[in-house]
């Protein structure tokens, strides 16, 4: 982690902006309290990965039973209670 005072953050933006690129965390104090952290994005969420994990959810769902009910039962029944 780096520390870089408020007007050298100012002045050396770039190379603040190159440390981050690098995946270093900046925290830049003013008068002795941390007023910024700049950290690294996180990665993007693949979208592939989250259908398939939901797919697999969804898989593991069809005929679960809580003794003699089904889930789908239950959600059919819920949702003419709302309606």
């Amino acid at each position: 982690m780096r520390e870089i005072r408020a007007f050298e953050a100012k002045n050396k933006l770039d190379q603040l902006l190159d440390w981050v690129e690098a995946s270093e965390e900046v925290i830049i104090p003013r008068r002795g309290r941390v007023v910024a952290r700049h950290v690294p994005p996180r990665p993007a969420v693949n979208s592939e990965q989250a259908r398939n994990a939901a797919a697999a959810i969804r898989a593991m769902s069809r005929g679960v039973k809580l003794g003699r009910l089904e889930v789908k039962d239950l959600v059919a029944k819920g949702r003419r209670l709302r309606g």
